[in-house]
């Protein structure tokens, strides 16, 4: 059973939040109960880092976006109540970070996250 109840994903402010200065454009589209987990070299997938809530996503969000780097929303795809994404990122000194993320939707906001990150080491 799908958790979308006709409220369409905003793909728009997706982008505008990966890319824009301000996390809470990007924090706008959790649901309240949101988890997201996270999963790179520091949190393998047998023991990811998993936030709970808004408010925790919000302040790693934060600090994500405090970061001195560009973000850039490169693919993203909506089918029902999923959605996946790929996001690139560059630091100043030319250290690139990319991530995929597997959404799980309700009522166009995400309810679940799952995040595999890498970067230039």
């Amino acid at each position: 059973m799908g958790t979308e109840t006709g409220s369409r994903f905003d793909t728009d402010m997706l982008r505008r939040g990966i890319e824009g200065p301000i996390a809470q454009t990007l924090v706008s589209l959790y649901a309240d109960d949101a988890e997201m987990r996270i999963v790179d070299r520091n949190t393998q997938p047998s023991h990811p880092k998993v936030l709970h809530g808004r408010e925790e996503i919000a302040r790693m969000l934060d600090d994500v976006c405090s970061r001195d780097m560009t973000h850039k929303l490169e693919n993203c795809v909506v089918q029902g109540d999923r959605a996946a994404f790929s996001e690139s990122c560059v630091y100043p000194d030319g250290v690139h970070v990319l991530s995929e993320s597997m959404l799980t939707l309700r009522d166009g906001k995400i309810v679940q996250q799952t995040m595999v990150q890498a970067w230039d080491e």
